[in-house]
């Protein structure tokens, strides 16, 4: 390199550059030509001279993923020198550079992990380019890994914020390096106990094995780390976590292969066909929901009709005017049709930013509630009201396949199994049949008992006011129903707390 180029570059003065420039106008170009070289904006980098560097970036736009010697991009070096100013120019510049591979296959990002967050750039890198926190070095390290390393619990717990909003969330977090070991396995090997109860609580895969075939628990035990080993063994209970375990392996592997026939060439359409598509769709929305709105024949009116006491049907005013049949061909078509479009409709939000996917998800999700809401109240019998119950299963099926391969929200699915539960006990108490109720609120409950302990009292909860404000005064049985259901689930929670703490204590004092 031209001293005096060098000298320009390490004092940070442009006019020097230009003067250089001047005597030789091709001083610049053999930069290009050699694979790993430093060049000025590397030195204006370490210097941190902004000025000269925005200068060089402007003349130069290459030299910003060229790499020197040591493998490290200017980007690199401001991260590393701390030239948090300097760093943010380079993004604004070229957003991408957050991903430039150096040494080993690090990025600016992994070296940050390393060092640390004191210099509050992880945020911007993270906005600037979310996809760079699924790069791995040549060790096929996560920003994790690198991060747990270093005992770096503020920059996981950003790291794991960001990827809460990813598809790939679970991916990442489980992620193996070149020997076998998870992030789950580094912070048992450092004796981070604060970090497992994170990863854990991220649903971090703890019976995944390293090369030697170790869990995360298998290396706490190793290293002898009682903290860990009771943290880890208080998460699971062996046997029913295996079976649970063996059970989703399998649901998501049919699941997923069910979704590559559907949506292998809906990911590829292109734009404008994505969206006449949703136009639509769109349209048979509206239409197939204006079918509920405005029935055949309309529905009954005037004075209330009184039928046997206790039954489905005690009331027929507001009910279809359509006999049993009539009303199952009409509506049978029209519900499949809405459950298709809705379903396509779904599918097609794949492309949409996180935020507002969701968002379009739960308004869905709203949509299909009302839906099987409004084709509920104007079924005219018992059978219309069961057949319509298995339409407003197969909706929720199908959206819970969907958020199983992360195409749908989890509050969205939610959001339908809120409605459809309470609509179904609703059923089983107009037929009489109370051992029904308490067999499908006992499923519900230990389907739900799986969940974290705040977040499954919060579920059921909302199930139980949802429920409870649909019923009339007169249903003392079922409210007295629902009055035990929130007895037996906060009563079973609080145990299953208990016998968590417990175990953990045993293992940590035995």
């Amino acid at each position: 390199m031209d001293e005096n180029l060098r000298k320009a570059a390490r004092t940070g003065k442009v006019n020097e550059l230009y003067r250089v420039t001047q005597s030789n106008g091709n001083v610049l170009r053999h930069f290009d030509e050699v694979e790993f070289i430093e060049t000025p904006l590397h030195i204006a980098a370490e210097e941190g001279c902004i000025e000269f560097a925005m200068e060089m970036m402007n003349l130069k736009p290459s030299f910003a993923r060229k790499l020197n010697h040591q493998g490290l991009s200017p980007l690199h070096i401001a991260v590393r020198k701390g030239h948090k100013e300097m760093a943010l120019r380079f993004l604004e510049i070229d957003n991408h550079l957050v991903r430039v591979r150096g040494k080993k296959g690090k990025t600016p990002l992994h070296y940050l992990c390393k060092v640390g967050n004191q210099l509050g750039l992880l945020e911007t890198f993270l906005e600037a380019s979310p996809d760079c926190i699924q790069d791995v070095t040549t060790e096929n390290r996560t920003a994790l890994h690198i991060a747990i390393q270093n005992n770096r619990i503020d920059v996981l717990q950003l790291l794991i914020r960001t990827l809460k909003r990813k598809d790939y969330y679970w991916e990442v977090v489980n992620r193996k390096d070149k020997d076998g070991n998870t992030a789950l396995h580094i912070a048992a090997i450092h004796n981070q106990p604060k970090v497992l109860k994170l990863l854990l609580n991220c649903k971090a895969d703890k019976h995944a094995t390293n090369q030697v075939g170790l869990t995360a628990l298998g290396v706490a035990q190793q290293h002898n780390n009682r903290e860990n080993i009771a943290i880890l063994k208080g998460y699971f209970i062996p046997v029913v976590s295996n079976f649970k375990r063996k059970l989703e392996k399998q649901v998501v592997k049919y699941v997923t292969k069910a979704s590559l026939l559907i949506f292998q060439n809906m990911d590829n359409i292109s734009a404008d066909d994505r969206n006449a598509l949703l136009v639509i769709l769109g349209l048979l929305l509206t239409a197939t929901y204006q079918a509920t709105l405005s029935p055949p024949g309309g529905v009954w009116q005037g004075e209330n009709t009184s039928r046997s006491k206790g039954s489905f049907d005690e009331w027929v005013l507001g009910k279809s005017v359509m006999n049993q049949l009539k009303f199952l061909l009409f509506y049978i078509p029209t519900y499949v049709v809405f459950l298709v479009t809705l379903f396509l409709t779904l599918a097609l939000l794949k492309t949409f930013p996180h935020e507002f996917r969701t968002a379009l998800q739960v308004l869905l999700a709203f949509l299909a509630v009302s839906f099987d809401s409004s084709i509920s109240f104007i079924a005219p019998t018992h059978l219309t009201y069961a057949i319509l119950n298995i339409l407003s299963g197969i909706l929720f099926l199908l959206m819970l396949s969907m958020c199983i391969i992360n195409r749908v929200s989890k509050i969205s699915v939610s959001i339908v199994g809120c409605w459809i539960f309470p609509s179904f006990f609703h059923y089983l108490h107009y037929l009489g049949n109370e051992k029904s109720i308490g067999v499908a609120q006992g499923l519900f409950l230990f389907l739900i008992l799986y969940d974290e302990f705040w977040k499954g009292t919060s579920l059921a909860i909302c199930y139980c006011m949802f429920a409870i404000g649909g019923v009339s005064d007169n249903d003392n049985n079922l409210e007295k129903s629902l009055a035990a259901f929130i007895g037996c689930w906060l009563f079973l929670s609080l145990g299953r707390l208990c016998i968590m703490r417990c175990t953990q204590f045993c293992n940590t004092h035995l």
